[in-house]
């Protein structure tokens, strides 16, 4: 296996072979040995050039991703502190994931060179055992409570309109003022169509809404109440650039959602990665340092 995925990475037999100090015969010869025992042809070979088969594609990913799980098994069992190694696969909603996670995995991969990043961004909560992931970072919800589930951050939930759409239907000044709104509802939301508010004295207020648009993306959303066509609530870090730059403005605050807690979310908290445990500690740095409104302490995984 590591001969081929040399062979793959380096695009011949004679430079593994230079590679791995070995003759170009031998490396020829183990590839086909692993061909036949597998009974499946990995290379297409041409006098030119070496190219994947579809089985040696499939295949030569699930060796770069065995070969690392084995190479930090062994430095596990030498170290305390073992080298962050491997494919990382972790999900984020969308523009969390644009907005945070992006400049987050850049400074992280900068000092991890071993590590690979596979990314799904996805506002809806995959399965992390069927869809074969490491990691979630999600907002507000955890999912289902077999997950270890470790709060980052916080996210402040704001309700925001377009100046137009304020000047021709008014401002909302209580919670039960939105029935005479227009309301952009949130495909995902756990309170289904509702919104949560909570009082000085700590209420909490539940109200249904309503209006003309109902998506599964928060940005999609924010950009309809940017065009005018009602009130929508969302995250700080969906609203924040819109109403930075006038486009809309906030609302109810006096009546300010609950923030949502941003969470780290694996299977199991048994054999996480080096890769897993030090992306989670790095991000939660990242987050205190760049966003310290949003940072929580605590967030190391056990």
């Amino acid at each position: 296996m590591s001969v081929f995925t040399k062979v793959v990475e380096l695009g011949s037999f004679a430079a593994a072979a230079e590679h791995l100090k070995l003759s170009t015969s031998a490396v020829s010869r183990l590839v086909a040995q692993l061909e036949a025992l597998l009974d499946a042809r990995l290379l297409h070979r041409t006098t030119r050039r070496l190219s994947l088969t579809d089985n040696g594609r499939a295949y030569y990913e699930r060796c770069v991703q065995l070969l690392a799980d084995i190479a930090e098994a062994e430095e596990l069992a030498g170290s305390r502190d073992p080298t962050p190694r491997g494919t990382l696969r972790l999900t984020a909603p969308i523009s969390f994931g644009i907005s945070h996670l992006a400049p987050a995995i850049a400074a992280y991969l900068a000092n991890h060179p071993g590590v690979r990043v596979d990314v799904s961004l996805s506002d809806r909560q995959v399965d992390l055992v069927e869809e074969g992931l490491d990691l979630a970072i999600r907002v507000g919800e955890v999912g289902s409570q077999t997950l270890v589930a470790r709060p980052i951050g916080e996210a402040r939930l704001m309700i925001a309109a377009a100046p137009a759409y304020l000047a021709a239907h008014g401002i909302p000044h209580t919670p039960a003022d939105l029935a005479q709104h227009a309301c952009l509802t949130y495909a995902y939301s756990s309170e289904g169509l509702n919104w949560v508010f909570l009082g000085a004295d700590g209420e909490r207020i539940k109200v249904p809404v309503r209006g003309p648009a109902h998506a599964n993306n928060g940005p999609m959303l924010a950009e309809l109440a940017a065009q005018g066509l009602g009130l929508t609530g969302a995250p700080d870090f969906i609203l924040q650039p819109l109403l930075d730059s006038g486009r809309l403005v906030e609302v109810l605050t006096d009546w300010r959602p609950k923030p949502l807690t941003i969470y780290a979310v694996y299977p199991t908290r048994r054999h996480l990665s080096a890769a897993v445990r030090s992306f989670v500690s790095h991000l939660t740095e990242w987050l205190v340092a760049s966003c310290p409104t949003r940072s929580r302490a605590g967030a190391t995984p056990q």
